[in-house]
Parts: structure tokens; sequence; C-alpha cells
């Protein structure tokens, strides 16, 4: 279950990180409430401090969240191990034998404006080695809603533009890939799409395009779909009410502070120290 992630996570200091991922790994692969995980996953808990091992092995549990939403539709799948340049999933389709590399994207709530760094499209593209396919998945409301260069890059390098809602949507309604059914043209919809595009247009979002490409392909009505979308939007209301509630229980302990204590905390946050001891040691290389 999703706590159970969490609770991995919270003591991931206590632990060797590869035994930790090892745990968070079994734990996704073994959790029985997996649809109520994934609608979680694309929201990084705001006790997570940023760039920190527990934002880490977060990272690695979406990464294995992601493996097994690939396999509930059919694919074979399994999170990489290599770290550097390097996709954090792979899948391949049994029955078409086409692969594709993906990498799994969260973002926090009080995160402010994103950019194509965030997102690293190009990136995962030159990942993609011997694979067909490359595709990145984040939450649906955190792609960009008009333009961006993240679109332009997905076009021009093929990379499918996912969402933990499309997958959500797929698992819900028990569709798998089948002789009858390939997912290659969700997976190459960049490619499609930009035949015949007017250069004007390639940074516009191009998300409820490929909304529509997967109702085709799926035969399924639209609304189905924003309904879905509809309860998310719920689910992550009241998921924003959490990630308040621990940034006001902070404050509250702030407010407690001693004047000490709220020096400590300052010098602490500006990470002063660190930056002195990096001044030294940069200054001391210069001396050998």
């Amino acid at each position: 279950m999703y706590k159970d992630i969490l609770n991995i996570v919270k003591i991931a200091n206590s632990m060797n990180f590869e035994d930790a991922c090892v745990l968070i790994e079994n734990c996704v692969n073994s959790d029985t409430e997996f649809i109520e995980t994934l609608k979680q996953i694309g929201t990084i808990p705001e006790f997570i401090a940023h760039d920190s091992t527990e934002e880490k092995l977060f990272s690695k549990a979406s990464d294995a969240v992601l493996s097994r939403a690939f396999r509930e539709i059919g694919l074979k799948s399994k999170v990489l191990k290599e770290r550097g340049d390097s996709a954090d999933v792979l899948a391949e389709s049994p029955i078409y034998g086409y692969t594709l590399v993906a990498d799994a994207k969260a973002f926090r709530m009080s995160r402010t404006a994103k950019n194509q760094k965030d997102f690293k499209v190009v990136a995962l593209s030159s990942w993609r080695k011997d694979s067909e396919y490359a595709v990145l998945c984040s939450p649906y409301f955190q792609y960009p809603s008009k333009s961006s260069q993240i679109y332009e890059q997905a076009i021009k390098n093929n990379v499918c533009l996912l969402s933990w809602e499309h997958l959500i949507f797929l698992i819900e309604n028990g569709i798998k890939e089948t002789t009858n059914l390939s997912f290659s043209s969700l997976w190459g919809f960049c490619y499609d799409y930009s035949q015949g595009l007017f250069y004007s247009e390639i940074k516009k979002c191009f998300i409820k395009q490929f909304d529509t490409q997967l109702f085709m392909l799926l035969g399924l009505d639209n609304e189905l779909f924003t309904e879905l979308l509809d309860e998310q939007i719920t689910t992550i209301i009241k998921r924003g009410e959490q990630e308040k509630l621990f940034w006001e229980k902070e404050v509250n302990k702030i407010e407690r502070y001693s004047r000490e204590e709220a020096i400590s905390e300052l010098i602490k946050s500006k990470k002063i120290y660190e930056k002195m001891t990096q001044i030294d040691t940069y200054i001391r290389s210069l001396q050998k």
C-alpha cells in the first residue's frame, strides 16, 4: 500500500540504500491496493526534504510503480539498476516484440513553475538505445496546459507523454495489450501527430489529442476518462489539505523556537558551514 511505501521512505536513512530499494520494489509488487497507490505516486510528500535520501527512494518507488503498471497492461517490465545516463524502466511487448524505455515523474504540490529540464524529454530519448519507444510518465495535471518546449522536444524526439491517470484508466477498465490490440500507436503518437503539423503549432499542448487517440484505439467514450479525471481532482484536493497540514505544523514548531534555536536553524537552512567547507576544499586544491 502507499502508506507502506511512505513508512519505508521514512526510515531510509537507517538502512542501506540498496536494501531499501529492494524493500520498496517488493512492497510495490505485492500491493493489493495498487490503483490507490497509482493515484498518489505522482505527488512527492512535503515531509520529504529536497535532494535527500528519502527523495531518491521515493523516486525509486515511482519507478517500481510504473514498471508494475506496465505489467498490469500486458507488458513485461523491470526497473533498471543502471545509474547515471540511463532510463529507469524497461518494458517489452511479449506479443509484438517492441521495447520501450520509460521515466517516472513526480512533483511536489508546492513546486513553482516547471520547465523542460524537469521533464528531461531529450535525455530520455537518448536513453532508448535499441528500444523503439521512449515514454515519460508524469501527473496529468502537471503537464503545461498551453505551450511549452517539452511538446516541441517530444515531437522532435518521438517521446510519448503519458500520465499516471492514463495508466489508471487502462488498468481500471481491465485493458491489456492483446493480439487484437497493440499499444504501439500510443507510444509512437508524437511521430504520427507531427505529420502535417505547422511549425507554429509545434510547442502547443497536445495532451487532449493524445487522449483522443487513446479513446479511438480502445473504442471507449471519453466520458469515462473525464469522470476519472474529476475523481482524481478530488483526490488531489484532499491530498493538498494533508500537505498543507504538514507545513502548518512546521510553522507552529518554528514559532516555539528560542532565539538560539532559530539562529541555528537559519544557519542550517542556508548551508553556511557546508559552503565554507567547499571554499576550503577548492582553495586546498589550488595550493597543491
